[in-house]
């Protein structure tokens, strides 16, 4: 049974910051699955168990989460130093229509502008709509802040 969702639901989450490193370190920190437990914000991340450091539209990665399950994620937008966008799916699955997103913008002196992008727009597996909407500006803003951390402390 299907109920309708309220006009006002939001299905795309942002989050953005400025970060006192330089955007090639961020991006690092992104695009290499191994690096991510390390500042995942939700501490959903366990270990990438398949999958090297994102360089191409196509390719997935594989991350086993905090629970156990492995999650593969298809790469669905890609632009060196700049953007990477990832759909997961249940291991040896289609992804499910939801898509985690990162830019990257240089400000200069060392500094960029990151946003964080979760858009669960296209999703239609009601087994993850409660996750989904449980998704907030405040997750995304755990994982930026601690990105940033990560990142500071690399120099």
């Amino acid at each position: 049974m299907s109920s309708e969702q309220p006009q006002t639901e939001q299905r795309v989450v942002t989050a953005s910051r400025e970060v006192e490193a330089p955007a090639e370190v961020i991006f690092e920190l992104i695009a290499d699955p191994r690096r991510q437990p390390e500042w995942d914000g939700n501490d959903n991340l366990d270990e990438v168990v398949g999958g090297e450091r994102i360089r191409a539209v196509g390719e997935v990665f594989s991350m086993r989460l905090t629970n156990g399950k492995v999650r593969d994620n298809h790469v669905v937008a890609f632009e060196e130093g700049r953007r990477v966008a990832w759909r997961p799916a249940s291991e040896g699955q289609d992804p499910a229509g939801h898509e985690w997103g990162w830019q990257v913008e240089p400000l200069g002196d060392g500094r960029c502008r990151v946003t964080h992008v979760y858009d669960w727009s296209e999703l239609t597996d009601e087994s993850r709509m409660d996750k989904a909407r449980s998704t907030t500006t405040d997750h995304l803003q755990a994982s930026l802040d601690r990105l940033a951390e990560v990142a500071v402390a690399r120099g």
